[in-house]
């Protein structure tokens, strides 16, 4: 069997998402690679190298996680926080394309860790993963809490969706940064119940022939096709699961640095504080300075 002419020239590039449905297998999936919107994200804080490749690897989490949603203006915000860690706080955040993320670290502790940090080096003891869906249309919130376990955090979020939703779940994820900027890309994986593709949270049997044959193919995903500029994620799919009777591909709009901070947007937060309170946070200009960890800019607000 070959494939379709479309399947081979691609025809999703960076920053977008490709759905993937494996009807006959009970399955879905999701595929992204991050380039241009992934440099803007990076280039907002001097981060050091292994802050980037854990904040990368996060933002792929993130996109391929927040992507499931199928309320558009929901959110999808993953949260990984320690009390003492040299990183206390990672934080990304998924919205109808929009992608942001930002990580709070101790600069000289990291140093002292030497180049390729440990998960459990960087967060330490007792640190914990959170992942809150919000959905806009019925205003309701899911928020599910786990340790942050694993030698990396895309083994943190797959036990999230053991241990939280019950949906056995298979993520992998590459990173590579050279001369051109960076590039990461991701594939995730999850077995529905029977009958039942496309629904959004399920409880399955986590043992099924079914599932152990797609994770079987998905898991042979290397590092160097999912940051490969010249392999379409079309195509990656295509390459892992040709042989299956029905393959589905649906491409998803495209995504880019989604930073929600405006002058209007904070003037209308800080409206909600008492004036006693606005005036200690005022300076000698009689200005309120607010700093957006996100974007790394300072707003002035008259407020």
């Amino acid at each position: 069997m070959s494939a379709p002419e479309h399947i081979l020239a691609g025809e999703t590039g960076y920053d977008r998402v490709l759905g993937l449905t494996l009807p006959g297998r009970d399955a879905r999936g999701r595929a992204v690679r991050l380039g241009p919107t992934l440099d803007t994200i990076l280039s907002a804080h001097a981060y050091p190298p292994a802050i980037r490749h854990l904040l990368a690897e996060a933002l792929v989490v993130t996109a391929l996680i927040g992507s499931l949603l199928k309320d558009g203006d929901g959110q999808l915000t993953m949260q990984a926080q320690s009390s003492n860690g040299v990183v206390d706080l990672l934080v990304c955040d998924y919205r109808g394309g929009e992608l942001r993320g930002y990580v709070r670290h101790d600069a000289d502790r990291l140093t002292a860790l030497g180049p390729n940090p440990s998960l459990f080096a960087l967060f330490g003891a007792g640190a914990y993963l959170a992942i809150t869906f919000d959905l806009a249309t019925t205003g309701q919130r899911y928020q599910g809490i786990v340790p942050l376990e694993g030698g990396s955090l895309t083994e943190a979020c797959e036990a999230y969706f053991v241990q939280s939703e019950q949906v056995p779940t298979l993520i992998r994820i590459g990173v590579r940064f050279d001369g051109q900027g960076a590039v990461a890309g991701g594939l995730l994986v999850q077995h529905l119940a029977d009958g039942e593709v496309g629904r959004e949270r399920l409880h399955v049997r986590l043992d099924h022939a079914e599932w152990e044959h797609v994770a079987a193919l998905a898991g042979s995903t290397r590092h160097e096709e999912l940051v490969d500029p010249d392999l379409s994620l079309e195509a990656l799919i295509w390459r892992l699961f040709h042989d299956e009777s029905e393959v589905r591909v649906e491409p998803f709009g495209a995504i880019s640095r989604g930073c929600r901070c405006t002058i209007e947007h904070y003037d209308s937060v800080l409206g909600k504080f008492p004036e006693a309170d606005r005036a200690e946070m005022r300076n000698e200009a009689g200005k309120i300075v607010v700093d957006c960890a996100f974007c790394s800019k300072l707003f002035e607000i008259e407020a």
